[in-house]
């Protein structure tokens, strides 16, 4: 452009100093921004900005804050700049300072202000928030919050959830509790996602005061949806074994005409199972079937049906299983049948899980690759390899539904008969046929391999599953890792 006599503009400068700034190549960038001054341009808010960024990235503090006193002057001189310009400028800024760690030189910023009018106070510190929430540092963003309600403004709904939120989901649960409190007082309301993030991490640290508190703050918001704010609490509750507590956010709804849904109920039905109440949730249940809430769904009698198999009553689930029928609502999908299929093979009933697959042939539904992994582990793990072995040859490799975990399943449990010639043989047939296994059934023979001492072999299958395109995970080098401190030294 120089060559034939053009001038570069601004703009063309600055793209190309942001260019030299992004691959490290500082020095060109810094000859560039000085040639401007020489050709007669001057650099603007942004050009500043993004230089500066080349400093912060180099650690440079000191020149970078030199040059970002000049970009206050720029900013505040009498020749009008685009203020999308000044926008991006300061956001450039703010964003540099955050991903470095110049948290000090930003709380200094958020304190003085020193851009004065060139750009709103309210996007000055939403941009702060946005920023350090970006790079998870939600304490830092609510220390900006603190400094905003300190000169008068109100961070906007959706900054002040980002923080509650990513405190909630970042081990903060109290200060985003406290945060919460506070908030109420300019009219924050958290989002449904952020008030699920909350109650699910005040329960975990099994703080339910506090998230009873939640709930109630929830509740009392105008145009709330109150049986799904009831839900969301009871999933949370799920996560700490207080079944009786279940109960009362259940009566509670049913005392002030929050109607219970279908999800109410499964929620409710899942936690007693989950903490073994069985009783209890079958009783919810019955009541359902009788009518004295809304009918059961196929989600329903799953969650039943895998709760009395965790318990061993296999008997009544297969009876509630045959009940499911009754209704096309709830009659069983595929999800329903793994279910029971996964938990009679971990009971060891293997002949009723055979009945289970050819039931679930006459009625047509129709497996999935979850179905025929829950097949071939459980035939494995009852001994029946020859038989998982058949299934996989006349049933599962036509039918085309398979996937790594079903290929997986039957690497376990050949190479836990003892023959990994066999498992690698068979991994090899898959290859052949186009098929990709994945990393982990390649662990799975390099697992086998280093526990049988076979250190070569365990290296030869790390090898073939580079040359077919599979890169190792931290899994596979902890297993080469066990390999070499099993091994006496040579």
């Amino acid at each position: 452009m120089v060559s034939k006599g053009h001038v570069p503009t601004a703009v063309s400068y600055t793209a190309l100093i942001n260019g030299y700034c992004k691959v490290g190549d500082l020095g060109t960038a810094q000859q560039l921004f000085d040639a401007m001054s020489e050709r007669g341009v001057s650099p603007n808010s942004l050009t500043y900005s993004i230089i500066i960024s080349g400093f912060l990235r180099k650690r440079d503090m000191d020149r970078g804050w030199e040059l970002v006193q000049k970009l206050w002057d720029v900013m505040g001189q009498t020749v009008e700049e685009d203020c999308t310009v000044k926008n991006a400028a300061f956001s450039n800024l703010v964003e540099s300072l955050c991903r470095e760690g110049f948290l000090n030189q930003l709380f200094e910023i958020a304190e003085d202000m020193p851009q004065g009018q060139s750009i709103p106070e309210e996007f000055s510190y939403g941009q702060m928030i946005d920023s350090l929430c970006k790079v998870g540092k939600y304490h830092a963003a609510s220390r900006i919050v603190y400094i905003m309600r300190k000169r008068g403004f109100t961070p906007c709904q959706n900054s002040y959830n980002s923080i509650v939120h990513g405190l909630s989901k970042d081990g903060g649960s109290m200060r985003a509790f406290q945060l919460l409190e506070e908030g109420v007082e300019f009219g924050y309301v958290p989002s449904e996602y952020t008030y699920n993030a909350l109650l699910e991490a005040l329960c975990r640290e099994l703080n339910l005061t506090k998230a009873q508190e939640v709930f109630k703050l929830m509740l009392n918001q105008d145009g709330v949806n109150r049986t799904r704010t009831c839900n969301i609490f009871l999933r949370a509750l799920c996560l700490i074994n207080n079944p009786p507590e279940l109960l009362n956010v259940l009566m509670f709804m049913l005392e002030n005409e929050y109607k219970p849904d279908v999800i109410t109920l499964n929620t409710v039905i899942n936690g007693f199972c989950k903490m073994e109440k069985i009783e209890e949730a079958l009783k919810i249940v019955k009541d359902m079937i009788s009518g004295k809430f809304c009918s059961p769904d196929a989600i329903t009698f799953t969650i039943v049906i895998r709760g009395l198999l965790d318990v061993g009553r296999v008997l009544e689930a297969l009876e509630l299983l045959d009940r499911a029928f009754d209704k096309e609502e709830s009659r069983p999908s595929v999800v329903t049948f793994n279910a029971v299929l996964q938990g009679l093979f971990r009971l060891q009933r293997e002949e009723e899980a055979r009945d289970i697959i050819n039931r679930m042939e006459r009625l047509g539904v129709r497996p999935d690759c979850k179905t025929f992994a829950i097949v071939i582990d459980g035939l494995c793990n009852c001994g029946y390899l020859d038989e998982a072995k058949r299934f996989w040859d006349e049933v599962i490799w036509p039918s085309g539904v398979h996937d790594a975990y079903v290929y997986a399943a039957l690497l376990k449990g050949i190479c836990k008969s003892g023959n990994l010639n066999e498992a690698w043989h068979f991994l090899y047939e898959l290859v052949d046929c186009g098929v990709a296994p994945n990393v982990v059934c390649y662990n799975i023979l390099i697992d086998k391999a280093c526990k049988t001492g076979l250190k070569r072999e365990a290296y030869e299958i790390a090898s073939e599953m580079k040359r077919n395109g599979m890169v190792p995970d931290a899994v596979t080098w902890r297993i080469l890792d066990k390999l070499h401190h099993q091994l006496p030294m040579e």
